[in-house]
């Protein structure tokens, strides 16, 4: 028999260690894939089971319940099996040692026999809780990284929304919006801020608060539930066909007050007043927070702009790449912003409006429909997403704290919030409006003043005190009551409201919500708008697009070779099918001319016709031109030194004005 040396059956029993080590713990890998694989698997027949009962829905013509309200439920459900249904047995391999360590470091160094090993931070359990250690994993495992939806599923949602942004009734309605966003969302913050703060010191009064709670708390919280989102009413608005401006007014606002909401909420973070007591009332502070809103909002605005216009592609001969390009560039907006310091959501934003501007017109055709379907398709899988993430961290989330005093009263300060938000406003913004907002459609916009993914994502950033978590909780049901009841309740408000239905948006003459018949001209757009409008559209175009006209057709003689250096040669080739997009929004009276035959037709800006003469000295009366003018042949219509051509079919027997635009609406609404 032979013996072997003491050194070298000690090296054979470390390798046999060692290899039991890697084989055990590739187990444990292993296992973690199947769990982490079938997490997903969860959320994918989620979205599945969404998506099939939607089409039911849509095919029985149920509008009671949206989608997104159905994720929520589903999430709901999918939550409650997982919380009380699903026990995972413990591992007896785990053992719990207790050590004394003064703080809660992120990153934990063991020693363990001369062997360091790393242990990462997941968060507090409760003393009761230790020995449910494994079911806690499987709980965690579904409660996602808050920066996955900032980086991965904002983005898509927020630039499908300045992408797809009617710019017609939006630009219409612009002053209106930018008041609603801007100092409505700023009101409500501090309505919402005050009143918690009320309801903050009663439960300390009456000692049923559990930890700290501040004033700045209150603003953040009044910040992050300001954000409106009424994804569900937008969507049956645009099912029925409601009014445009009302549409324009809720859609503009939402969108908008979601960027708001984010810098506001991260100017309230950022106040920080001088001395040991970091929560007290502050001047400086203060206008510090005020700056801090103002840099940030501008250089995000700034960088989105940017981005947006340099996004200039010229790979039309490979739609593929070029679609791949612009969602990379896009979605890189974002990321940029956030690592400079600003917001991503209002880059992001203020870059698929830029892109919608300019670049959709440098895409090839195959590419302008693959970038619209592609986010489109992006942005309905992330909200849905959300929706569903939201009923299941109901019950997944382990340190909810409610508290049915701060609930009732977050109930009433949201309530009172908006009102403070919608009606002041209505009433002073009327007072300059030419067409008011009615007393109805202010009823419906407060209605319609739903929570979402952005109210969720803010406050699921920062679950760390015992504030942030009690204002987590009482978000997640401030956000299913507007989803379910609101938003489930729309096309009873649009009855009960009167508010017509229908509605052929691209008609020329409709009768308005005061009764009066209206005409959808630049003279309703703001003036500073038309005044951008002209400047965009004679000199920024022809630079950054090929859909501009030519800049010799705008610039003046002296700036003949500027201008020939400057438009690229695309834009010669299109002058004769130039459309504009956004032509609709300034054709003002002042400044159309319709030029056909040996007749002149134009119209001055209160809207009364002149007519020149024909050869023959017979006067014509200039509607009778229009409607011949529109009857027959081919026609140009100028407008600043551009030339549109608009041919006509001759094939079939000219109709009256007013019978066209019938059978159009009939068309259109078929």
């Amino acid at each position: 028999m032979t013996v072997l040396p003491r050194s070298l059956c000690s090296c054979l029993c470390r390798a046999e260690d060692s290899a039991m080590e890697n084989i055990v713990t590739e187990k444990k890998a292993e296992e973690s894939h199947r769990q982490d694989s079938a997490d997903l698997l969860v959320f994918i027949l989620l979205l599945t089971l969404t998506i099939l009962t939607i089409w039911l829905f849509k095919h029985r013509r149920f509008r009671f319940l949206h989608e997104t309200g159905l994720a929520m439920i589903y999430g709901l459900l999918v939550g409650v099996v997982l919380r009380y249904a699903i026990h995972v047995p413990s591992d007896m391999n785990n053992v719990t040692l207790s050590c004394n360590v003064n703080a809660s470091p992120a990153t934990l160094l063991v020693n363990v026999s001369g062997k360091f090993y790393e242990y990462t931070l997941k968060g507090e359990i409760s003393g009761s809780e230790v020995n449910d250690i494994q079911d806690n994993e499987m709980l965690r495992k579904v409660t996602f990284d808050p920066e996955v939806f900032f980086n991965i599923l904002l983005p898509p949602i927020i630039f499908h929304a300045g992408y797809s942004l009617k710019r017609r009734h939006f630009f219409r309605n612009l002053g209106s919006i930018l008041a609603y966003a801007f100092v409505g969302t700023v009101v409500s913050c501090f309505i919402i801020g005050l009143l918690m703060y009320g309801c903050v010191m009663l439960m300390k009064q009456i000692g049923q608060l559990g930890g700290d709670f501040f004033f700045t708390d209150c603003l953040f919280f009044g910040a992050i539930v300001s954000a409106t989102d009424p994804v569900t009413v937008l969507a049956i608005f645009n099912e029925l066909q409601v009014d445009a401006d009302l549409y324009a007014l809720l859609f503009g606002e939402s969108v908008l007050n979601d960027a708001v909401a984010v810098v506001l909420s991260s100017s309230i973070v950022g106040y920080q007043p001088e001395g040991d007591n970091s929560h007290t009332f502050e001047a400086m502070a203060m206008l510090k927070s005020f700056g801090i809103f103002l840099g940030v909002f501008s250089g995000s605005f700034a960088l989105g702009v940017a981005t947006g216009v340099v996004t200039f592609t010229k790979l039309r001969d490979f739609p593929l790449l070029e679609t791949a390009l612009f969602f990379l560039m896009s979605w890189s907006t974002f990321l940029l912003a956030e690592a400079c310091g600003f917001t991503g959501v209002v880059a992001v934003l203020f870059c698929g409006m830029t892109q919608a501007h300019y670049t959709f017109n440098n895409l090839s055709p195959e590419s302008q429909d693959r970038t619209k379907q592609l986010f489109e398709l992006l942005n309905f899988l992330a909200e849905n997403f959300i929706f569903s993430y939201m009923g299941l961290t109901l019950f997944t989330f382990k340190n909810h704290v409610f508290n049915p005093i701060f609930i009732v009263g977050a109930f009433l300060a949201v309530f009172l919030g908006r009102a403070a938000n919608i009606y002041p406003l209505s009433f002073l913004l009327n007072l300059g409006r030419k067409y008011k907002i009615s007393s109805n459609f202010q009823h419906m916009m407060m209605f319609a003043g739903l929570r979402g993914a952005m109210t969720f994502a803010l406050s699921i950033r920062d679950t760390a005190t015992y504030a942030r978590q009690m204002m987590f909780s009482t978000t997640l049901l401030v956000v299913f009551f507007t989803v379910w009841i609101c938003g489930g309740g729309t096309t009873q408000m649009l009855s009960c409201q009167k508010i017509r239905v229908g509605v052929d948006t691209d008609q020329e003459n409709f009768i308005g919500p005061d009764g009066v018949e209206r005409r959808s001209t630049k003279q309703e757009s703001v003036w500073f708008f038309r005044i951008w409008y002209n400047f965009d559209h004679n000199y920024l175009k022809p630079i950054l697009t090929h859909s501009g006209p030519p800049l010799t057709a705008t610039l003046p003689a002296c700036c003949g070779p500027l201008a020939r250096c400057l438009t690229s040669p695309q834009a010669y080739e299109n002058e004769e099918q130039l459309k504009d997009s956004d032509s609709d929004l300034i054709l003002n009276d002042g400044d159309i001319t319709l030029a056909y035959g040996d007749i002149t037709v134009s119209t001055d800006a209160t809207g009364a016709h002149t007519s020149g003469t024909p050869v023959g000295g017979v006067a014509v009366n200039s509607d009778e031109a229009l409607d011949r003018e529109l009857a027959f042949g081919d026609h140009e219509l100028v407008i600043r030194g551009t030339r549109l051509v608009l041919p006509m079919d001759d094939s079939e027997p000219p109709l009256p004005l007013d019978s066209r635009r019938h059978r159009h609406k009939n068309e259109t609404m078929s």
